[in-house]
């Protein structure tokens, strides 16, 4: 990291940092100091290990390493993906449309575009081949174009409106064809509709899918193009390449190069969304995400929600050396939450050369996972409380929720269950911080827990579509903050593509006539696939011996 001098004096700091029950001691009220709000969240960071002197390095750090300078130019569309030589401005996407400057009115053009065929679709007036409405759609995608539409639509199906609660949106991504085999066995195809979506429309996981549902279509309909035109929409970068596939103008939703995959939720990307939910709902999650954008803009580094978010993770991982980053929600409407995150953080930092192609001396991204709070605590929190190896935690909480339910007979209830999931998410980092002083400490050491584990906690008023675009773009700018201290790319993904690359290689040498002795293939690869090809094989004969 470019500050040499702030970075000695951290390191420093973490050989001398006391453990969270002793900063408690020594400050009773830093509960009401060490935390930050903005675009209706609130962080409670008091329970990382961290103090002003702490703080004020890390603000240091961020200066020198750009942050501002960089932020200005991610949100005003210049070239930061210096690796592809493209701007990263996902932001554009969610601004208002008076504030929208010249390049950015393709924008407002494509959501218009949206909002046509989504009337279209939830009014009944797109039909399937047989001339049935349509009463089902299937997004097929991977990534960026599979993990925010589903994490959003489960998130927020409680918002739907009414027109979009007659639609029932599915999800499969896998290249397996598992997900997209089970659905099938139970979809109509007359009443199908079926969302391609692929920002190159190369991807050969979404494309092996979309052939798939193509074959199983020409089953009922043998008028191709009447099957394609009534069952499929394609939303891509690449209006050419669906044109080639087949799908005609009408039938095509647009985005940029500049809009990563990961980044793409806010695009067109987001029409499995607004099928779910509806368009007004699909732009209440962009004026959400748009506060946060102002947010992060114009607060100063240490007011800063994704700053203070990518200062601690710097501070932990760099710093204390903790590897490993726990997200817990306890509302089990951000069920996929985790795992959108693991994408938009590994992704994006899971690098180990700087911008300038030069191998980094010092840590990046942790690894992610998590799970929705409750069913954590009965799974993995064993080793967040007693394991051998420091974690660090977010928990997620909504202060209110079921009040809207009044007249429901058991809204009573509900909200006591609400309440107890509260409890359950502030007890858990209560302990997780102080261990057994939290409690009665015994003297049985089965049942000690050391505690010093570092967690904050974002608290959400409400989940609601605008406060769930300020989280998710929260994380985004977070680890935008992140790549440029450690001076890495956040906006490529050369890992993911060579995996790609060398699969198609492969492909071909799967088949029981490819000749696969004198391919330089190593020799575990070698040994598999040729057990892959004997069971194969050996399947076949087994079903043709009539014995």
């Amino acid at each position: 990291m470019k500050n040499v001098e702030a970075t000695d004096q951290l390191h420093q700091r973490a050989a001398e940092m006391p453990s969270l029950s002793t900063l408690f001691a020594f400050d009773p009220e830093r509960g009401g100091t060490y935390r930050v709000s903005g675009a209706g969240i609130q962080l409670d960071y008091s329970k990382q290990r961290v103090d002003t002197s702490v703080l004020t390095l890390l603000a240091r750090l961020a200066e020198q390493a750009g942050v501002e300078i960089e932020r200005a130019r991610l949100l005003t569309g210049e070239v930061v993906n210096r690796t592809e030589n493209r701007a990263a401005w996902h932001t554009a996407l969610r601004a208002p449309a008076e504030q929208h400057s010249e390049p950015q009115r393709c924008v407002e053009e494509q959501l218009q575009r949206m909002t046509q065929l989504v009337d279209k679709i939830q009014s009944g007036v797109w039909r399937g081949f047989s001339g049935k409405r349509i009463t089902d759609v299937v997004n097929l995608g991977v990534g960026g174009s599979d993990l925010g539409p589903l994490m959003v639509t489960h998130a927020l199906r409680e918002y739907a409106e009414p027109a979009a609660r007659a639609l029932k949106v599915h999800f499969a991504s896998t290249i397996d064809g598992s997900q997209l085999f089970d659905l099938l066995d139970h979809l109509n195809p007359e009443t199908t509709l079926f969302i391609i979506s692929s920002k190159s429309f190369t991807t050969i996981d979404t494309l092996s899918n979309a052939d798939t549902v193509r074959s199983w279509l020409a089953g009922h309909c043998d008028d191709h193009a009447l099957v394609v035109r009534c069952h499929f929409v394609g939303v891509s970068a690449s209006a050419q390449r669906m044109a080639d596939w087949g799908l005609p103008p009408e039938n095509q939703l647009h985005f940029w190069e500049w809009v990563g995959g990961r980044f793409s939720l806010w695009s067109t990307i987001g029409l499995p969304i607004a099928l779910a939910l509806g368009m007004s709902i699909f732009r209440q999650l962009l004026a959400g995400a748009h506060t946060m954008d102002e947010h992060f803009r114009t607060a100063p580094l240490l007011q800063n929600l994704p700053v203070m978010l990518a200062l601690l993770g710097i501070w932990n991982v760099n710093f204390l050396d903790i590897r490993a980053h726990a997200i817990l929600p306890y509302d089990g409407r951000l069920k996929y939450f985790p795992p959108y995150l693991e994408q938009l953080e590994m992704e994006s930092n899971g690098k180990s050369v700087s911008q300038a192609g030069e191998p980094l001396d010092y840590s990046t991204c942790p690894v992610l996972w998590g799970e929705i709070g409750a069913n954590a605590q009965h799974a993995f929190y064993q080793l967040l409380h007693q394991g051998t190896q420091a974690v660090a935690s977010d928990f997620i909480l909504s202060a209110r929720r079921y009040e809207a339910l009044d007249h429901y007979a058991h809204s009573e209830q509900l909200q006591a269950q609400h309440q107890l999931n509260i409890a359950n998410c502030l007890a858990q980092s209560r302990v997780l911080a102080f261990g057994s002083e939290a409690v009665e400490p015994s003297d049985n050491p089965w049942r000690q827990y050391p505690g010093n584990q570092p967690s904050s906690t974002l608290l959400l008023e409400r989940l609601d579509p605008q406060s769930l675009g300020a989280l998710i773009a929260l994380y985004e700018h977070k680890v935008f903050t992140q790549a440029v201290i450690w001076d890495i790319n956040p906006f490529d993904q050369w890992g993911v593509e060579l995996g790609k690359q060398v699969a198609l290689q492969l492909q071909p040498l799967l088949a029981e006539s490819a000749d696969i002795s004198g391919t330089t293939l190593d020799s575990s690869t070698r040994a598999l696939a040729l057990s892959i090809r004997a069971h194969r094989l050996a399947s076949r004969n087994h079903q043709g011996d009539p014995s």
